[in-house]
């Protein structure tokens, strides 16, 4: 039986994801085959060091974001470079423990940070076996390809992302254009009917959905007006606004939704496990720009509107989407009335758009990751 050790990292939630998501697909698919171990590389190193910097990187992605794109950039090159390989090399001491006592054939890592650590101790001997990173945005950080002489497979959203990997002198061989790895719940069909009326909405009706909260919203203010703009300028849709751990906003969205009367078409959710229903009952997606929420509109063909980016990955995850077609960039300054309006309208472009996301999309991720990897090894 094979052992697979999987990391993650809890800057931000699609690390996680990704790496449940694999996880779960080998425990389903090859449970006899394969034991698995999923595991946060910080948490398990510090978790003091993982609280503190956890909530580092939260504030700066919410409040400063210009200060979050200035760490971004520069941690791709220059002191923050050095200092973050310093620290994982340091770190990688403590994971290198874990790994003794279980001694895995296999390491998936679904962070720049595990992968890192884990080359450094193939680098220095200390581990022997196959190491696999996953990348989760739709554009590379130099922060993914350190060591990256020790790291066995490399799988990337999209064939531009390959180009630029062999391009700084990594094999092809080494580099799968899969996807980000995603929920089978994804490709499933759903009755569009039932999903609409459990959550109080008229199956007749053209809904959107709209994810206003999570980790770290949308801004407050950019957020709220989004919601105001939906309730005042497009009665005829209906809106499933999902605010996440956002206390704050779920109160401010559901004092607009009773101060416009909207109860009967506006529908604000704290939270939901049901988003692969929800996609599959809307027309359209209103989003931050996470790589994984972004995959799962693509899988489910949905025309996607981009607000509020965070500088740095969500910024070249957006360039990517509106470059190819499936999305727009409402940016700061830009009108969300007229550019919403505008969309509405044309008919033409949204239909462009959803051939464009299904294009693009790459469905079978999870399953082609999964397989590749247990035929290599």
């Amino acid at each position: 039986m094979k052992k697979i050790l999987i990391f993650y990292g809890s800057y931000g939630g699609g690390h996680l994801s990704a790496a449940k998501t694999i996880a779960s697909y080998l425990q389903e698919q090859y449970k006899d085959e394969v034991e698995t171990q999923l595991v946060d590389c910080i948490e398990y190193i510090n978790k003091y060091i993982n609280k503190v910097s956890t909530e580092a990187y939260k504030e700066l992605a919410k409040k400063a974001p210009w200060a979050w794109k200035h760490v971004y950039n520069n941690s791709q090159n220059g002191a923050l470079s050095y200092v973050s390989y310093t620290t994982n090399r340091l770190m990688a001491l403590k994971l290198n423990s874990l790994l003794q006592e279980f001694k895995p054939d296999l390491i998936i890592s679904t962070h720049p940070f595990s992968s890192q650590m884990c080359a450094i101790l193939k680098q220095r001997g200390k581990i022997h076996c196959k190491i696999a990173t996953i990348l989760t945005d739709y554009h590379i950080h130099a922060q993914w390809l350190v060591s990256y002489k020790y790291i066995d497979y490399f799988f990337v959203a999209n064939e531009q992302m390959k180009i630029d990997m062999i391009g700084k002198g990594i094999s092809d061989q080494r580099i799968f254009v899969t996807g980000i790895p995603i929920s089978s719940r994804f490709l499933k069909k759903y009755d569009k009917e039932k999903t609409l009326e459990e959550v109080g909405l008229s199956p007749e009706k053209e809904t959107i959905l709209f994810f206003a909260g999570g980790e770290f919203g949308l801004g407050r203010n950019m957020t709220f007006l989004v919601l105001k703009v939906l309730i005042r300028l497009f009665k005829e849709l209906q809106v499933v606004a999902i605010s996440g751990k956002n206390k704050r906003m779920n109160k401010k969205f559901r004092e607009l939704v009773k101060t416009t009367k909207s109860e009967d078409r506006v529908k604000i959710l704290e939270y939901t496990n049901k988003v692969p229903e929800l996609m599959s009952a809307c027309v359209a997606v209103i989003t931050k720009a996470g790589g994984l929420t972004l995959t799962e509109a693509l899988v489910s063909n949905l025309p996607i509107a981009i607000i509020n980016p965070i500088p740095g990955q969500e910024e070249q995850n957006t360039e990517y989407l509106v470059h190819n077609g499936a999305a727009i960039w409402i940016k700061k300054g830009d009108s969300i009335a007229r550019t919403l309006k505008y969309l509405s309208r044309n008919r033409d472009k949204l239909r462009a758009m959803k051939e464009r996301a299904k294009a693009i999309a790459k469905p079978n991720s999870t399953e082609d990751i999964c397989k590749i990897l247990l035929e290599l090894n």
